[in-house]
């Protein structure tokens, strides 16, 4: 076998690989809750290189889980340019005749065409498609869990880590003192200053300095706990947090009844049965 032939081998062997390891990543995206029209789209940007601002491209950037795989298809992708230009060097650079260059064209157009009509059968898809998320159940930890779907994590409300000074008005405090909850914040745990972790801690949780708090609720709110401080002045801006997540609260319920009410068919209409 020429130089030349063993350059087109290896340029189709190359595709090949690609056509897979985008498929894998459409399946891995998919069982991260995409629905598999956006996985594919998502997949295919991403290893070629070309970028889309979307809002399917902003939920995998928020998705921890997505974001690894297309790092990975990035990093891949990098990787293949050099050695597709390499292929095509070798596959053509060669000295022949005409008609040998013409062979080589034909065999390179040839395998391409029979990669893209395999790459087109539903059947060969499905196969795949069940191959690839039995083994990526079997022998991967992917955990496709969508905590940012979860939580709502979009608009205002995120998840942070607070570190605990000393002089700030949670440290020294019970939970159930802090009444956090009234201000529209949610400790999901702490990570006290050995390193270890408390999920889901009790009202009867003290807070201590060194202590590291994960939250949940809106920024405005959590900045506003960062900065607080100890004694009356912090006491009375938790007082004012708290009428104002009241209000805050009263003004989404009334949003919701008005939104629940437009929806609502008219009186007299005529339902299907």
């Amino acid at each position: 076998m020429t130089l030349g032939f063993i350059g087109i081998v290896a340029l189709l062997t190359i595709l090949t690989l690609s056509l897979i390891i985008t498929r894998i990543a459409t399946v891995a995206l998919t069982m991260t809750g995409l629905s598999r029209e956006a996985a594919r789209f998502q997949a295919r940007s991403a290893f070629t290189g070309t970028g889309f601002t979307t809002k399917e491209t902003e939920d995998v950037v928020n998705h921890p889980v997505r974001r690894r795989i297309i790092m990975a298809l990035m990093t891949i992708h990098n990787a293949g340019l050099l050695t597709i230009a390499l292929s095509l060097i070798l596959s053509f650079a060669e000295s022949g005749t005409g008609t040998d260059r013409l062979y080589r064209l034909l065999w390179l157009i040839g395998g391409i065409v029979v990669l893209w009509l395999l790459a087109r059968s539903k059947r060969i898809e499905r196969i795949m498609g069940h191959g690839i998320e039995w083994a990526l159940r079997r022998w991967t930890e992917l955990d496709v869990r969508d905590y940012a779907g979860l939580l709502r994590l979009s608009g205002d409300y995120t998840v942070t880590e607070q570190y605990v000074r000393e002089g700030d008005w949670v440290e020294g405090k019970r939970l159930r003192d802090c009444s956090l909850l009234e201000e529209g914040i949610v400790v999901l745990g702490i990570i006290r200053a050995d390193g270890s972790y408390l999920g889901s801690p009790k009202g009867d949780t003290e807070v201590f300095g060194g202590d590291t708090l994960v939250l949940y609720g809106r920024m405005e709110k959590l900045r506003a706990l960062d900065r607080r401080r100890a004694g009356a002045p912090g006491d009375l801006a938790h007082d004012e947090s708290v009428a104002e997540e009241k209000q805050h609260w009263s003004e989404e319920q009334l949003c919701n009844g008005v939104r629940a009410a437009s929806q609502r068919p008219p009186r007299g209409a005529n339902l299907p049965m």
